[in-house]
């Protein structure tokens, strides 16, 4: 008689928990459209048999609250191994709700929960639990926010450059006439083999954004332009497209929240570069349905933010490209949690021998942040 383990096949998901945690910033940040001096992360932990799940998402305290109030008792019951059904059936839940914004961050906080447990049953990392096309993911540092002083700008994106990360992104745009010292600045902290990236998050008129896409990539070699004009203005987007630089590539995508909106950004054709944020766009279940739109696109694929949690999953998207190695995101998760990965060589690469996305949640250390 074989003494083997059966697979675990069925599972009941027992319950969820959930947390926030608001941590201020190490100083005060800016980008072109926003100013912020504190991160709130809220916290799913799903639990079923012996293991637990962990799963998260950045946004306002109330996501938690809806979590709790509109998708907990949807979820439990149900079969853990099963998660694309769970997501199928919060999302018909939220429908009066609200299935974007809030909605989807609270989804997505339960959805990398549930698949984390998944693979924890299984005892298997997370991006083999999904099928995985890569064993590393290349990352870009990026922070330079336009709050900072040209010191902490060169020294930041320095030192990513220093680390074998060659690819820096920085923010633009809140104070145009400024910027191109601060390129420069940042040109000559990280050298001309470097990649330099900038975001405008959204600050730029069309006729703004073609300007300076130009004066960025003659003067300063710039590469990638992320929402040079808001993520909504698809036409603008097609603009900046077709009369940007060759050698500049439009990005954007970070604030899409289902696939619908994905397919109507790539029917108009508006990106080089299809981004999109497993903690915004309701979970995994949907981050691998946007990176196969893309796919069919012929179009690269870029993580947005949240690397701990992007690196299994990002593992699993054929076009990926890249991942954002966020600085606010990557001082946060370091806090919060055992397991988060290094850049080696200028790429996550996630540890195999770890079951899940191989993190562990400082438990001590979190409460003092609790909200």
């Amino acid at each position: 008689m074989s003494t083997t383990t059966a697979p675990r096949t069925q599972v009941a998901l027992e319950s969820l928990d959930v947390s926030a945690f608001t941590i201020p910033t190490d100083e005060p940040e800016s980008d072109g459209t926003l100013e912020w001096d504190s991160t709130t992360m809220v916290l799913v932990e799903a639990h079923a048999g012996d293991c637990t799940g962990l799963g998260y998402t950045y946004g306002d305290v109330s996501v938690g609250k809806f979590v709790e109030s509109n998708l907990v008792d949807v979820v439990r019951g149900r079969d853990a191994m099963s998660v694309p059904g769970s997501w199928a059936a919060m999302r018909h839940e939220i429908r009066n709700a609200g299935a974007q914004g809030v909605g989807s961050m609270a989804m997505a906080a339960v959805d990398t929960a549930l698949w984390d447990l998944k693979a924890r049953l299984l005892d298997l990392p997370l991006a083999s639990a999904l099928g995985a096309f890569h064993d590393e993911v290349p990352v870009y540092g990026s922070g330079g926010f336009t709050s900072y002083s040209d010191e902490r700008l060169a020294r930041q994106l320095g030192g990513w450059a220093a680390q074998g990360i060659p690819r820096v992104k920085m923010k633009v745009g809140r104070d145009p006439q400024r910027d191109p010292k601060r390129a420069r600045v940042a040109r000559e902290a990280v050298g001309d083999d470097v990649e330099l990236m900038v975001d405008a998050n959204g600050a730029y008129t069309r006729k703004q954004a073609l300007y300076w896409a130009q004066r960025f990539a003659h003067d300063f070699a710039v590469t990638y332009l992320e929402e040079p004009v808001s993520s909504d203005d698809l036409e603008g987007l097609r603009l900046l497209r077709d009369r940007a630089p060759a050698n500049v590539a439009i990005a954007a995508g970070e604030y899409g929240w289902d696939i619908f909106y994905y397919q109507r950004m790539l029917e108009a054709e508006a990106v080089d570069i299809v981004q999109a944020d497993v903690t915004r766009c309701a979970g995994i279940t949907e981050l691998l349905r946007i990176s196969a739109l893309a796919k069919a696109r012929c179009l690269p694929f870029s993580g947005h933010c949240a690397p701990a949690l992007h690196a299994h999953a990002a593992c699993a998207i054929e076009p990926l490209i890249h991942l954002e190695y966020f600085h606010d995101h990557v001082r946060i998760e370091g806090m919060l949690f055992e397991g988060t990965l290094e850049p080696v060589d200028g790429a996550l690469r996630p540890d195999l021998g770890r079951p899940g996305n191989g993190l562990e949640l400082r438990r001590s250390e979190a409460e003092r942040w609790a909200v």
